[in-house]
């Protein structure tokens, strides 16, 4: 992203129950309700898995419990959409938000495990005390009446799928800071990492010149991992040399993304493409779409960003072919994120970015044949916190507004540029390691978390 200044940048609602009391049975003999174990990327040392609870029982799923042993060596290092305990090898994960589960519904939580030799599945498997294989039965719901000083239970509807906060952290520039010291101030779970571009060709490393493994970004995401959070690797930016026109095939640029998303066992990408030499070449446009193509037909579930620039009032012809593309060559790309800022300077912010977001609404439903609600779910935003590069102002109380017309319209992703530069230096300018306003560290990050 970002930063023509600069050469080295480039989350079902639940139903309130009134008047009853779930009683969970076990799920034990012959109905329909299972939890399934998926192992995906393993990268020697860890592995990410899977566990997908299945509901065909004919009734409401209320609450769920999954236990399972994992082998001696093996330990969980982080786990998400559900929450847990460990002991010793036995691991009980408990439902979050994600309770609730309709006859025919499913839901799931994914973790990553350490463990050394060989691999070896988990085992023993329980879903709310019986077998985790299909036949178990749906716990029951019991009505009784509740004491009358006791209030109805409410629940706090999730994002739609997909819906995230990720700023961006960049570990090439900028004092970048320890990712878990940021995470522990603000509750952020999620940063997208910057930058993945060509080296030697297309050959992904990070600025084209850091590796993937043994690298201060690979430390990075093992310190965020360690810490239950989650990275969105950013291809591209403007600036650099960028694996869309030095891959010469879209299965070519589908390998260099997928090094990547072996690496570090990811659940989504982002592709910043900006600048004339993918944005506006029409050639790369497609061969970046149809790479998208392959990475979701060969990591079935991973997410896929595309990342842009915008007008005041929505994509303007590059961007507006880019989503075209991406429908007539089934690319299957799930968020498209505007970045809402440099339109000229003077501009108010929190106008801008709405309504360059409500032009893309449009576009993506005019294209998709989407309502607004669907559209806003594919839809982000990528702001710049404090001043942009033409001095264009961002304070905290306007990326608060925006932050909140964001969960108001349940958009799938919010991020800002950057991690680096949220800790203050009034009057200091556009910089670096700063945002160039008055604020407190990791201010916007906190906002962010928020989302």
């Amino acid at each position: 992203m970002r930063s023509r200044w600069l050469s080295a940048l480039g989350l079902a609602a639940a139903a309130a129950t009134v008047g009853a009391v779930f009683v969970i049975a076990p799920a034990n003999a012959a109905g329909g309700v299972s939890a399934t174990f998926a192992k995906g990327s393993d990268w020697g040392t860890g592995y990410e898995g899977k566990y997908t609870i299945a509901n065909g029982s004919g009734s409401t799923l209320p609450a769920w419990t999954v236990e399972f042993d994992l082998p001696g060596g093996a330990k969980i290092a982080s786990l998400w959409d559900g929450s847990y305990t460990a002991a010793g090898q036995h691991v009980t994960v408990k439902n979050t938000w994600n309770g609730n589960v309709g006859n025919g519904g499913s839901a799931s939580f994914g973790f990553n495990v350490t463990y050394s030799g060989a691999y070896s599945a988990p085992a023993n498997c329980k879903l709310n005390g019986g077998a985790c294989t299909a036949g178990g039965t749906a716990p029951t719901t019991t009505p009784t009446t509740p004491p009358t000083t006791t209030p109805p239970p409410t629940t706090t509807p999730p994002n739609q799928p997909g819906g995230r906060g990720a700023p961006y952290l960049y570990m090439g520039w900028g004092s970048p800071p320890n990712p878990q010291t940021v995470m522990n101030a603000t509750g952020v779970k999620w940063f997208t990492m910057a930058f993945v571009n060509a080296s030697g060709g297309c050959n992904p490393a990070w600025d084209s010149s850091r590796p993937l493994s043994g690298s201060a970004d690979a430390s990075a995401i093992a310190q965020i991992k360690a810490a239950g959070g989650q990275v969105v690797p950013s291809f591209g930016g403007w600036s650099g040399t960028k694996l869309g026109p030095n891959c010469s095939t879209p299965a070519a640029l589908a390998g260099a993304y997928q090094q990547v998303i072996n690496a570090y066992g990811l659940k989504a990408i982002d592709i910043d493409i900006e600048n004339s030499d993918e944005f506006e070449n029409e050639a790369v446009q497609d061969r970046i779409l149809n790479a998208l193509k392959i990475v979701k037909q060969n990591n079935p579930g991973i997410q896929t960003i595309l990342t842009f620039g915008t007008s005041t009032t929505g994509p303007n012809y590059y961007g507006n072919r880019l989503i075209d593309q991406s429908k007539a060559l089934g690319a299957g790309v799930d968020i498209y994120t505007i970045m809402p800022f440099d339109f000229g300077g003077g501009a108010n912010m929190y106008a801008s970015t709405t309504g360059a977001a409500n032009g893309l609404r449009d576009k993506l439903k005019s294209t998709f044949g989407w309502n607004d609600a669907t559209a806003y779910n594919h839809l982000g935003i990528s702001g710049m916190n404090g001043l942009s590069d033409q001095q264009e102002l961002t304070d905290l109380s306007t990326w608060t507004q925006i932050t909140n017309w964001a969960k108001t319209n349940k958009i799938g992703r919010l991020a800002f540029w950057s991690v680096n530069r949220d800790r203050g230096c009034p009057g200091g300018g556009v910089q670096a390691a700063c945002s160039g306003i008055a604020q407190n560290d990791w201010d916007f990050t906190r906002v962010t978390a928020g989302f």
